[in-house]
């Protein structure tokens, strides 16, 4: 059953509009360029790392490029990493001195990044890592790069967690007060045991209270290790495809997936396992086919530019949006009594009262949509608008297509609902 937007609230009904935003991690992880969790992986203490903090300089950074190349991506909204596990801030925050502001970059990188995407239309995203490897009283636990180091757990004795718990509230109160309107919030992430850290490590009940009185209808994903809803106002399934529509406890909610062109999320120079066109078109049909939204990842060079391999295939998902958007902005699952054929996904505008028929293998002359005779008034190609004939025999509507396959990569068929 997909959601009813009568039952979403008018603040958050831009989320299952938009479909399509973009998510960046970016931070001094761009250096090594062998994964965002390179400090984890490999067991690097704050002294080795620090030669990455010395030599932080995005000298080719343009913010204005970047929000430029989402928004002809077709992508509604950013979200951008303020600070990752690492503890690195992009922003020039009072707390800390481990900000970009103190590296040769000498600058506060999110503001200009907050302008440049609003000016270009997009909804503004905040993720803010729980997690923090660097602050001298979080302490060492299973995640920690140093949680082999028997030293570093003694010196948990010396670490007072409540001040890095005060320091986690203070940072988000400083992005919620500082860069304007802040529409989503990512919070990663919980792991809760009696060696990891939950809702009472982050004290993650009065950190939701305090987002919600600074930023009111600000969307919060599911993090926090609150799982009542109330605790979350969206669901975030990542790096695998949810094949229906996602519910709790029996009701529709709001979801989103978190994917990668490749393995990493930070900028991995030697990473080789990039999604096609194709391969991404696809996960996004069948994200909203089922009634979520997803957040594609670019993590961008140390220099500050996307990777040539993220640019052309952003380029190619916006072109294909550009004539395909239809079938995606607004869309979500379809209606009771429709079911795809083999080789297609269904998209359902309720607003315009339309269906689509994404061909993800392109049949030979004719489409068979059983169920659907008597419930379609005109059928067309939607990347020109040129017209499908039909015909009916019993309970089946057949489409008659072009033998030839149209020259986009996912051919849609829009059908107007009788």
């Amino acid at each position: 059953m997909p959601i009813d937007p009568r039952n979403v609230p008018a603040s958050a009904r831009w989320f299952p509009e938009a479909r399509f935003g973009l998510f960046l991690h970016w931070g001094l992880y761009a250096l090594p360029a062998r994964h965002e969790w390179v400090k984890h992986h490999e067991r690097i203490d704050n002294e080795a790392y620090r030669k990455y903090f010395e030599r932080f300089d995005p000298d080719l950074y343009d913010p204005r490029e970047w929000a430029r190349t989402a928004r002809q991506a077709g992508m509604r909204y950013f979200v951008i990493t303020t600070k990752h596990h690492e503890g690195f801030c992009l922003f020039d925050s009072r707390l800390t001195d481990y900000k970009a502001t103190n590296t040769p970059c000498g600058r506060d990188l999110l503001r200009p990044m907050v302008e440049a995407f609003r000016e270009e239309g997009l909804k503004v995203g905040f993720y803010h890592s729980l997690i923090d490897w660097h602050h001298p009283h979080y302490t060492v636990d299973c995640m920690h790069p140093q949680r082999d180091d028997p030293q570093a757990r003694a010196a948990n004795a010396q670490r007072d967690f409540a001040r890095y718990r005060e320091y986690l509230h203070g940072q988000v109160r400083e992005l919620l007060t500082q860069y304007g309107k802040v529409d989503y919030l990512f919070f990663d992430f919980s792991y809760p045991g009696e060696d990891g850290k939950g809702r009472d490590d982050w004290g993650s009940e009065e950190l939701l209270r305090m987002v919600r009185e600074l930023q009111p209808g600000i969307l919060v994903n599911d993090r926090l290790d609150l799982e009542e809803q109330g605790g979350w106002d969206f669901k975030t399934p990542e790096q695998f495809m949810v094949r229906e529509p996602m519910t709790f406890r029996g009701q529709p909610i709001l979801w989103e997936t978190c994917q990668t062109f490749s393995g990493s999320w930070g900028y991995h120079r030697d990473e080789a396992t990039w999604k096609s066109v194709d391969q991404l078109l696809y996960l996004l049909i069948d994200t909203v086919a089922n009634g979520g939204n997803l957040l594609l990842n670019v993590g961008p060079t140390a220099r500050g530019e996307f990777d040539h391999r993220a640019k052309s295939r952003l380029a190619a998902m916006g072109e294909w949006l550009h004539r395909h958007g239809r079938a995606i902005y607004g869309c979500g699952p379809a209606p009771a009594g429709f079911v795809a054929p083999s080789g297609c996904r269904l998209t359902h505008n309720p607003a315009l009262g339309r269906l689509y028929v994404h061909l993800l293998h392109w049949p030979i002359g004719e489409l068979h949509l059983d169920g659907f005779a008597g419930k379609v008034a005109y059928a067309q190609l939607l990347h020109d608008a040129s017209e499908v004939g039909m015909k009916t025999a019993g309970e089946t509507l057949t489409l008659r297509v072009p033998v030839v396959k149209p020259d986009v990569p996912v051919p849609v068929v829009e059908l107007y609902l009788a």
